[in-house]
């Protein structure tokens, strides 16, 4: 059936998913926002005549996005060269979560001027899958996400990359094993008790105890984007990051610590005087925090804005 036959309401209804899709290739909900916008753009852009044509216009909005998507993601090496410091995806929160425990409410899910409550919690969107997306090649990103994690077949992964469904195919495999190499995630109870004693002990500036959470060859990675104050450089070793939050503790007093799910995970917000300030994520293993990203860049806590 062609376009005719398909609904405005079911149409527009399509930007759930292509946002979906759009921030996993990206890891910025912004522009995620921005791909999804222009592709709905050049879909309301085509005559009638031609949008009668198209059988499926959910496929075609997915496979625009996935190309307007592709080349931001050729174009990213060159503005990750210029960006100040580490580069890290932009965190996302649980709006149920925050609802629940007396924060603010979630907003209505039809209303599209909030993309981050569109997108699906899963082990997709964890910080540490995210990372390991950044690894890849901006073909192979693509591939992977839209058939591995979204079950697109790769005739229509063929469709945005302008590729064959056989290279295609090839392109997913190289970046499933990139993927294979992470280790399992840990069940969430465990990470979350975790995250938790790392809290107390960095609200008790207890050095001793972080640097028992702490895996001895830890890395902490920071996102401040050049617009706030944050480490360039990734810390290593337990010891030394345990000195780095406790300077930190120190130099900010007041310093209020929340446990949040970010990206669907167990993780740390740190916020002063009500805003927002840091929003951190762990990779657990053995009992033990063997990873941190915190985001630091204003720009990219725009979503938490809300945090209560």
């Amino acid at each position: 059936m062609g376009s005719a036959g398909s609904s405005a309401e079911e149409i527009a209804g399509e930007r759930r998913q292509l946002i979906n899709v759009a921030y996993r290739l990206l890891g910025s909900v912004t522009e995620a926002e921005d791909a999804v916008q222009d592709a709905y753009a050049r879909w309301y852009g085509l005559p009638r005549s031609r949008q009668e044509e198209i059988l499926s216009p959910g496929a075609w909005l997915t496979t625009v996005t996935g190309r307007i998507c592709l080349d931001l993601l050729g174009s990213a090496r060159s503005r990750r060269e210029r960006y100040v410091g580490a580069w890290l995806p932009e965190p996302l929160p649980d709006r149920t979560e925050w609802n629940h425990v007396g924060g603010a409410a979630p907003t209505d899910p039809a209303d599209p001027a909030d993309p981050a409550d569109q997108i699906v919690l899963d082990e997709s969107v964890t910080m540490a899958f995210l990372v390991v997306l950044e690894t890849m090649t901006p073909a192979e990103r693509v591939a992977f996400v839209l058939h591995d994690v979204f079950r697109y077949p790769f005739a229509e992964v063929a469709d945005v990359l302008g590729r064959t469904p056989a290279a295609c195919k090839q392109l997913a495999a190289s970046a499933r094993r990139r993927v294979s190499v992470a280790r399992a995630p840990v069940a969430a109870s465990g990470r979350a008790d975790v995250v938790r004693h790392v809290k107390e002990a960095w609200e008790t500036k207890d050095i001793a105890a972080l640097v028992g959470l702490l895996d001895p060859a830890a890395v902490m990675t920071a996102d401040g984007g050049g617009l706030v104050g944050a480490v360039l450089r990734p810390v290593e070793g337990g010891a030394r990051i345990a000195q780095y939050m406790i300077a930190i503790a120190d130099r900010a007093p007041g310093l209020e610590l929340l446990e949040r799910s970010v990206n669907g995970a167990p993780g740390l917000v740190a916020r002063r005087a009500g805003v927002v300030m840091t929003v951190a994520s762990f990779d657990v293993s053995g009992g033990r925090v063997t990873r941190i990203w915190a985001v630091r860049n204003p720009e990219k806590l725009r979503p938490w804005a809300r945090e209560g």
